[in-house]
């Protein structure tokens, strides 16, 4: 059986899967809190003929095997969490996680999900929403009126009413011992899974947890020189693994051509 058709054919499937997750990254180069993703691989099962430390005989055993591998498979699209930069708006209610951490939203169906996207806004009973209109957690409601917020790097807030400065409550973050294995739902919005454990509570600038800046945005982590030198090797690949093929269909051709 000719093995370099089904290898260089998965290997061209990986490659096209690489590319996929690559131009989702660029396509996200300017989405507020989004984090790259990486493909990931392995090498499939291996045919072995002749086993490594097998006995030729005398007390003599092989010092290498003579096996054959059937190419290469996705196994794991990860998300890089790593910090992206921040970027001023001077928006009052725009608030950027500088290290660890989550805000936690409600979803309409009564589930969390969380997101690094702290572009916030108000809905009419002064609770604070995403732009997707979904109500964050442990963010408190800012009472009509205000004429003005503060949020310090720890999470407290407080507003000025009245003339007068006041605090209404404290921001609370989230975070996960493995926050790779969380689920992209789409909209900046990642849900808990067996693989993330499960979220833990905390305050900003404690214990581990990232400090808020107020007035900034966190920035996509896509390096958009990086990712084209990721295109080009990806590329690159799936060339070399369609020559394998063309290479194999024309020692099969010379095969066939062997009875004329």
């Amino acid at each position: 059986m000719n093995l370099s058709l089904y290898a260089a054919a998965s290997g061209m499937d990986a490659q096209q899967y690489n590319l996929n997750t690559i131009s989702n990254n660029i396509a996200n180069v300017n989405t507020t809190g989004y984090k790259r993703s990486k493909a990931e691989f392995q090498d499939l099962l291996y045919q072995s003929s002749t086993p490594a430390g097998g006995d030729v005989g005398g007390g003599n055993v092989l010092p290498t095997s003579v096996e054959l591998g059937n190419g290469a498979q996705v196994v794991s699209t990860s998300k890089v969490f790593s910090q992206g930069q921040l970027s001023a708006t001077d928006q009052k209610l725009d608030v950027a996680v500088q290290g660890e951490g989550f805000f936690e939203v409600l979803r309409p169906d009564g589930t969390s999900a969380y997101t690094r996207d702290g572009a916030f806004k108000l809905d009419a009973n002064g609770q604070v929403t995403t732009s997707s209109g979904l109500t964050v957690q442990n963010f408190p409601a800012i009472p009509a009126n205000s004429t003005d917020i503060f949020i310090s790097s720890g999470g407290e807030v407080s507003v000025i009413n009245g003339g007068v400065q006041s605090a209404v409550g404290k921001i609370q973050l989230v975070r996960f011992v493995n926050p790779g294995g969380l689920e992209s739902l789409g909209g900046n919005l990642f849900a808990e899974t067996n693989a993330s454990g499960t979220p833990e509570s905390g305050s900003a600038a404690m214990n581990g947890f990232g400090s808020l800046r107020q007035g900034y945005l966190e920035l996509s982590n896509v390096n958009v020189v990086q990712e084209m030198v990721n295109m080009i090797v990806a590329q690159r690949a799936y060339e070399v693994n369609s020559k394998a093929i063309q290479t194999s269909d024309d020692i099969l051709k010379q095969v066939v051509q062997l009875k004329r």
